[in-house]
């Protein structure tokens, strides 16, 4: 499938000159919005002894000090705001699963910047005006399911507003309503597989031609998984509610080689995770944005957590990171050695009789840390397949990350389902003193 280029939007026929030109400009706009409005910018600017009029390059971003998950909890939950909140129209939250939630604002012209993301995101992922969008991210304070929703409106869209959850329903929907396009999170896409298998539908047979999948890490080898057993064509998106929701970047149909970051709004960095010294374009890093155009929340430097790399653009003038490769506090260390959900993800995936459905579990042996990769057996799988799959992964595991694991092939649909972010790592360690 090819872009046509009269169904680019303006930003996206700049050059690179004229692109950098446009981001000077709007990145003195932004560092002196916040700086004026947001007491925790003044305060951390000052300290850091660095003023808006200071940054005549873009280079200059990197004397800036960070912003951090922290930072926002700390102001929670309005402090991070930079206007009055008779102009915020809407409110987003984190879960706040693992302390205070971040709580994000957004007026009525972020909403509209939000939309035309979305809207850019998906027609790169070869969505068109006129497409049914099957929208199964979930609905609420989260905001993928209302992000994904505005945009594909903002496209031309026909949206149905499935949100997560009843997946035998979700499957009925799709077959009765035809969908050409669905975004959702990829853990929940292999859920939503499972279901047409159990109910004997065939997944290739839907009208379904173009997934869009975000929130959680994913890798190459469930791309081929979602796409031999759908037959469509899988695409990441990427986003976080902290710098604006769904539509930060976007994979295009057409090379698939890493998501095009929407530069003219959000302007990219890559740090040492350690030193958070500004790393050369190539190196893999810990991403960190800085939010160019945001009204209610503007974000400077925000550290992200998320590893990956920038790459010069291919489809678009825009540079492209990496697909997301893991998290730096998703990082599990084992006995000195460092090892990430994905790395777990692409050894289940080519192992013989186990379905894309796993858990890390880890606990503590002795005064050692002990890990156990839990993995669903297919249905098809006999007592000696499910043997072999589970010394098989042993094995992968040993030889490709160097660390020593315990593998346990569970009942089929056993592990907890989530319709959002899939919960890799269950840590059931005792805390040592």
């Amino acid at each position: 499938m090819t872009q046509a280029a009269d169904l680019l939007d303006p930003a996206e026929r700049l050059d690179l000159d004229g692109l950098r030109a446009l981001q000077r400009e709007r990145l003195r706009d932004s560092l002196r919005h916040a700086y004026e409005n947001v007491p925790f910018y003044r305060k951390s600017f000052d300290e850091a002894g660095v003023h808006p009029d200071d940054c005549r390059s873009l280079s200059d971003l990197s004397r800036f000090p960070f912003t951090t998950k922290a930072d926002l909890r700390a102001n929670y939950p309005y402090g991070m705001f930079a206007v009055p909140q008779e102009r915020i129209r809407r409110l987003h939250a984190s879960s706040g699963t693992t302390g205070r939630p971040t709580v994000v604002g957004y007026t009525e012209n972020d909403l509209s910047m939000w939309a035309d993301m979305v809207a850019r995101s998906l027609r790169a992922a070869g969505g068109r005006p006129g497409d049914i969008a099957h929208i199964a991210y979930g609905y609420g304070l989260f905001t993928g399911g209302l992000g994904a929703h505005y945009g594909a409106e903002r496209l031309g869209c026909t949206v149905i507003p499935a949100s997560g959850g009843m997946t035998s329903r979700q499957v009925t929907l799709i077959q009765d309503l035809n969908p050409s396009v669905i975004m959702v999170t990829p853990s929940y896409m292999l859920t939503l597989l499972d279901e047409f298998e159990r109910q004997g539908v065939d997944p290739r047979s839907t009208s379904l031609r173009v997934g869009v999948f975000g929130a959680e890490p994913w890798t190459q080898d469930m791309r081929r998984e979602i796409e031999e057993r759908f037959a469509i064509d899988a695409v990441d998106i990427y986003g976080l509610s902290e710098v604006i929701g769904p539509g930060v970047a976007q994979e295009c149909v057409e090379t698939k080689d890493g998501l095009h970051i929407w530069e003219d709004h959000f302007f990219p960095e890559v740090v040492d995770p350690i030193t958070g010294e500004v790393l050369p374009e190539g190196e893999q890093g810990e991403l960190v944005f800085t939010s160019l155009t945001k009204e209610a929340m503007p974000i400077v430097r925000y550290r992200t957590r998320d590893l990956t790399r920038l790459l010069p653009g291919t489809a678009r003038v825009f540079r492209r990171m990496e697909k997301v490769t893991g998290r730096s506090d998703d990082m599990v260390i084992l006995r000195g050695v460092n090892l990430f959900p994905t790395q777990i993800e692409e050894i289940v995936l080519r192992t013989p009789g186990v379905a894309p459905h796993f858990q890390l579990r880890l606990t503590t042996s002795g005064r050692m840390d002990a890990l156990t990769v839990r993995a669903e057996a297919r249905p098809d799988a006999d007592a000696a397949t499910r043997e072999a799959a589970a010394r098989s992964i042993v094995q992968a595991v040993k030889d490709g990350i160097g660390v020593s694991v315990e593998a346990e092939i569970v009942d089929p649909e056993s592990l907890e389902r989530s319709v959002g972010k899939i919960r890799r790592i269950v840590d059931l360690r005792e805390r040592r003193d």
